[in-house]
């Protein structure tokens, strides 16, 4: 319990540290899907430890201490009292950040589908009449298809060929629905903020994995690239957008990987790390086997 309970936070900042050298070597879409459960299961692992640390104020609750007195039982102490007040307040941060995560989420959520409402449910593709250039990958509900949503400005800067890139790469982020990846992330790291560069990667990561798909789609990497490229150069001219996931996210990068061939599976790497992200939730088991066996003398 001493030791195991603190294994999901120190595991957390390492899967922080070695996510960036996974996402450069490692192929997209392995990558992500590694990465993403690799995080959810250490989140998971992390808000369970600041659980267990914070049961342990149940010990030292008067009504327990005069109960384990007056059976001459031992009073266990797993862990400082400092320590177990400051994990029950964090616990709660992490509530209050999960809880806006979620609002966040499906607020941007909402604003995107009414976007594209009045339009016939079979439309795929929506063009918003705007001088601002953006696009997104708006995922279905409720038996609903996904639809793509793109500005004038964005379709008007671009080539015909680019088109196909544009949708050929927003197709992508529906088909292998991304978005529920990235919330996925994302409400890992409002509850292990240790984990932001684990979000970044990954939101990196599914940006390339999408470029991958447009270059297969369109038969063409050289045209994919001068498509980000332009893009690019287009949002420039622009005032800064919230979300423009085509031309965001490190686009010199995603450029030259297009220049150069697909990057390798490297599946030891990856199951590697998947195992890295297993890692905390077997401390954070045997801490809740320590901390019962600590604590069945305690509670009545």
């Amino acid at each position: 319990m001493r030791i195991d309970v603190y294994t999901p936070i120190l595991l957390s900042l390492l899967l922080a540290a070695v996510s960036p050298m996974v996402g450069r070597r490692v192929a997209p879409a392995l990558a992500a899907r590694v990465l993403a459960v690799s995080a959810v299961l250490t989140a998971a692992a992390t808000t369970w430890s600041l659980l267990l640390l914070a049961v342990t104020l149940i010990g030292q609750a008067p009504p327990v201490v005069a109960d384990a007195r007056a059976d001459g039982h031992p009073l266990p102490e797993p862990v400082p009292g400092t320590i177990a007040v400051a994990a029950t307040l964090a616990l709660l941060l992490v509530v209050v950040r999960v809880h806006r995560a979620i609002r966040a989420e499906f607020g941007t959520r909402r604003a995107l589908r009414t976007l594209c409402a009045g339009h016939p449910p079979d439309t795929e593709l929506v063009v918003a009449a705007s001088p601002v250039p953006q696009a997104f990958a708006i995922p279905g509900s409720g038996g609903a298809p996904g639809r793509i949503l793109v500005t004038s400005a964005l379709l008007g800067a671009l080539e015909p060929a680019e088109r196909r890139v544009l949708l050929a790469h927003e197709r992508a982020h529906l088909t292998h629905r991304h978005a529920s990846l990235a919330t996925a992330v994302a409400l890992a790291t409002a509850a292990d903020p240790f984990l932001a560069p684990v979000r970044t990667t990954v939101t990196f990561l599914m940006e390339r994995w999408a470029d991958e798909q447009a270059a297969d789609a369109v038969g063409d990497r050289s045209t994919t690239a001068r498509a980000l490229a332009r893009a690019a150069l287009t949002t420039r001219r622009r005032p800064p957008s919230c979300a423009l996931n085509f031309t965001d996210h490190a686009v010199t990068r995603r450029i030259a990987a297009l220049q150069s061939g697909p990057p390798p599976h490297l599946w030891p790497l990856a199951a590697s790390t998947l195992a890295l992200g297993a890692l905390p939730a077997l401390g954070a088991a045997d801490a809740t086997g320590d901390l019962l066996r600590l604590l069945e003398h305690v509670l009545p």
